[in-house]
């Protein structure tokens, strides 16, 4: 997986409710951290998929 950027990861936040987002180098994927929300949203070919139809649940 291709390392982003740290300041993307400091400016980016969840579509869903706001929040920031952590990444999740193992499931390459970026995890809201709002223990309300927690979807989880997928990054492909390095680029963060931020689109909510496309998250899951943590």
């Amino acid at each position: 997986m291709t390392a982003l950027p740290t300041d993307l990861l400091d400016i980016i936040v969840c579509p869903a409710c706001h929040a920031q987002l952590a990444l999740d180098v193992e499931k390459e994927e970026l995890v809201c951290t709002d223990g309300k929300c927690g979807l989880a949203y997928p990054i492909k070919d390095g680029i963060p998929v931020l689109i909510v139809d496309q998250a899951h649940q943590t």
